[in-house]
């Protein structure tokens, strides 16, 4: 078997044949974010509007749980896909197998350090006495379940690097089914509150990580499990690839605050009502974006560590002349389509409803810019270069958003909080450019 037939990475691509490559990533992305709105519902209407605000309250450790996994996902991913497109295939199975364990590693220790300090952990994200009870209940079980949180964030990546996009939709899918049903069962049913929401989010997790895990061991595809060498330059090139991703949901954390706070003063609750809309719309559309490029990313590796350049750049060209495409599409879908997406979170409520259309008028501009930047910083993750990647998903999702929303609304008010993230998107891309033209010699992605 020759290693085109062997390895579906060293297939030479063209634009219908890398679309349908990413497709089931894309499609993963989609629905994951899909239940999770589907799982919020489930919290707001059948617990309490308590538990909801609880879920927000110990967000920041999910976050840094998910921040940590996609971190050595993305770069160790980078890492294992140019060692394989090098022909180094043991040593990328090695480096594989290392990555996993210490993956599962990590989560462990977050699961003892979180139940060790659960008290002080809540306090310290500002629960009040009304809170805690709920937050206590959620992040215990959360905490317990950590590690399969782990894994499935980095199966996610890794099917892709193997070769295997559509087994991870399909686990994706699966996880995502028995989220809703195990949701309809602990929290209808069988009326177990805050708890059972978090188990029924646990069991999603188990799925795609037992199965994952089964999948590699049975040495099925070219990357598999094997006895790794304990070579701590791997993880370190793998986290500092992937630091972006980490930053990124630290960022989120911390500008949903500011997002929060601001509208707060200017409009009350029904601004934080109006906000939480945008947000999450914007979560679900950018999945889009985020799943392409997790999909296309080890291709650019793949391609990059073979030192198959003419293949490097027909990739990178389709890539951002997809971006391109889709953006327009997701621009004019969320611009025209804003009025009935408010509907759908706040039709009962007209000053939410009001707030929320208008906003997305203003709002939606961001989506022509931030599919670019995206891309990019996965692309420079691909490339194994994570500062350049870091700096662009630093700056978008925090640095520059940081500054409009503590500026703009004194001026402006509520267009001020509209403004940010379009305004942040913009300033980011014209960095991107620089940084794109800065490398491209570098390599020879154009």
């Amino acid at each position: 078997m020759t290693e085109t037939q062997k390895n579906p990475l060293a297939e030479s691509f063209n634009a219908l044949s890398l679309i349908r490559f990413a497709f089931p990533s894309m499609v993963m992305m989609l629905f994951m974010g899909l239940y999770t709105i589907v799982d919020t519902i489930f919290v707001a209407r059948f617990v309490d509007t308590n538990a909801l605000s609880s879920i927000n309250i110990v967000c920041p450790v999910i976050n840094l749980i998910v921040g940590l996994g996609t971190m050595l996902a993305t770069g160790g991913s980078a890492v294992v896909a140019k060692k394989m497109g090098n022909g180094n295939t043991e040593e990328a199975r090695s480096n594989f197998t290392l990555i996993v364990v210490a993956g599962a590693v990590i989560g462990l220790l977050i699961t003892a350090a979180g139940l060790l300090f659960l008290d002080e952990i809540i306090w310290g994200l500002g629960a009040s006495e009304i809170l805690f009870p709920y937050c206590r209940d959620y992040l215990t079980v959360q905490l317990i379940f950590a590690t399969f949180n782990m894994m499935q964030v980095l199966y996610q990546n890794l099917f892709v690097t193997a070769g295997k996009p559509a087994l991870g939709l399909a686990l994706a899918v699966l996880a995502g089914i028995a989220n809703i049903v195990f949701d309809y069962v602990f929290i209808v049913l069988l009326r177990m509150g805050i708890k059972g929401a978090a188990i029924g989010t646990g069991i999603g997790y188990m799925i795609p990580s037992i199965i994952g895990t089964i999948f590699f061991l049975m040495k099925r595809s070219e990357l598999h499990f094997c006895k790794p060498d304990m070579d701590a330059s791997v993880l370190l090139k793998s986290c500092s690839n992937g630091v972006s991703e980490l930053v990124s949901q630290c960022s989120t954390a911390v500008t949903t605050f500011l997002f929060n706070v601001t509208m707060m003063k200017l409009l009350g609750e029904d601004g934080v009502a109006a906000i939480t809309v945008l947000i999450y719309s914007q979560f679900l559309l950018t999945t889009l974006y985020i799943g392409f490029s997790m999909g296309t990313a080890p291709v650019v590796s793949y391609n990059y560590g073979s030192g198959n350049v003419k293949q490097l750049k027909k990739t990178v060209r389709i890539c951002f002349s997809f971006i391109a495409g889709i953006s327009i599409f997701v621009f004019l879908f969320s611009l025209f389509g804003g009025e009935s997406i408010a509907k759908v979170f706040a039709e009962n409520n007209r000053n939410v409803f009001e707030i929320t259309k208008n906003g997305f008028v203003i709002f939606s501009f961001s989506f022509l810019f931030s599919g670019c930047n995206i891309f990019s910083s996965a692309l420079f993750t691909a490339l194994s270069n994570g500062k350049a990647s870091a700096t662009i998903s630093f700056l978008r999702t925090f640095g520059f958003i940081t500054v409009f929303l503590l500026a703009l609304p004194r001026f402006l008010k509520v267009t001020g909080i509209w403004l940010a993230v379009p305004l942040a998107e913009f300033f980011t891309l014209m960095l991107t450019v620089y940084l794109l033209c800065r490398h491209r010699k570098q390599y020879h992605y154009f």
